[in-house]
């Protein structure tokens, strides 16, 4: 998957009838997602993750950019061929799986539906299909006639997660797949999560707030903020080589029994998306902006090691422990 300068904008009611706001939901994203590979993307909650996750999987048009998978254009096809390929090769995995899953079917039709839409193979094969995505997700082959509401949230989200895997997908994209489920259950999803990429060879978009367990689930992290991405690291350099300030704001933020760190404080305004300010987006929130950062939107910089990119004027030091940018950050609030 390609995704080249993608912009999203939307058009949002204001204080008047007939005005209309533009909400800037996702501003000149580049990705680029191989074979096999996952990539974690965070940020905090309407920095765009999801808006990118949408386009990912030809829910959202954008504005303008390019979108590619497997060397082909999505949005140049002919509707029904994107629905085909989007359909055959990319599955997603809703953030709440009650309400992403028909509360009036049954699991073994829920799971079917997909293979009906698309035809694969006759009635008996579609059914031996079903036995098969509920055994791979570890669902008892007892609840196939249950209804989701009969079904715990654990047992939902499998349930999607299997119908998400039932074309054989090369992509799957998962957005916010534990946040709503209780903490007990979260880690057996993501275990299963990480079982099933290295079982099917399926490429991953992991989608999450949680920088640590993005951390743990990806081979690259993307940083979002307020639509934009702006850094692009290895994730075992995550922790504390990351360059932008605003990663490794997230990164402390996230508490840690074993080594806790002290929060980096953000205590500027939080911009608008209708009203984004000038330069880079983050300026009113950093310890380190100055008039420099209010004229223009940096460009990527690459960083000493391969894969590792930022967007940030006044990056931080490379290998700077992130426990020291707390008393920093202190230190230099008006």
């Amino acid at each position: 998957m390609e995704v080249r300068n993608a912009h999203v904008v939307h058009r949002a009611r204001s204080g008047g009838l007939f005005t209309r706001d533009r909400v800037y939901a996702l501003t000149g994203a580049d990705l680029t997602v191989a074979a096999g590979e996952t990539v974690g993307v965070v940020g905090e909650s309407g920095c765009g993750k999801s808006t990118l996750a949408k386009v990912l999987v030809g829910i959202q048009r954008p504005t303008s950019g390019t979108v590619s998978f497997r060397g082909r254009e999505l949005w140049a096809m002919p509707a029904g061929e994107r629905r085909a390929a989007v359909g055959a090769g990319i599955g997603m995995v809703f953030q709440d799986p009650s309400t992403a899953l028909n509360r009036r079917l049954p699991v073994r039709r829920i799971l079917r539906d997909p293979l009906d839409v698309h035809e694969r193979g006759g009635r008996g094969e579609r059914e031996d299909r079903v036995r098969e995505l509920m055994s791979l997700v570890g669902l008892p082959r007892a609840l196939a006639d249950a209804l989701p509401g009969q079904l715990s949230g654990g047992q939902r989200q499998r349930v999607a997660i299997a119908r998400a895997l039932a074309l054989d997908p090369a992509l799957v994209v998962a957005d916010e797949p534990t946040s709503a489920l209780d903490v007990s259950v979260r880690a057996q999803i993501l275990n299963l999560l990480l079982d099933l990429r290295e079982r099917l060879g399926l490429a991953l978009v992991f989608v999450s707030h949680d920088i640590q367990t993005v951390r743990r689930m990806s081979d690259r992290v993307i940083t979002m903020y307020l639509g934009r991405i702006v850094e692009e690291t290895p994730a075992d350099r995550v922790t504390d080589a990351a360059r932008h300030p605003y990663t490794r704001a997230l990164f402390s933020a996230t508490p840690g029994l074993l080594d806790p760190l002290d929060p980096i404080p953000l205590t500027g305004p939080v911009p608008s998306a209708t009203r984004p300010p000038s330069g880079c987006p983050f300026r009113t929130r950093c310890w380190k902006a100055d008039p420099v950062c209010a004229e223009s939107m940096p460009g990527f910089s690459a960083a000493s090691r391969p894969g590792h990119r930022y967007r940030c004027h006044h990056p931080v030091e490379e290998d700077r422990p992130t426990r020291d940018l707390a008393r920093q950050s202190l230190l230099q609030e008006p």
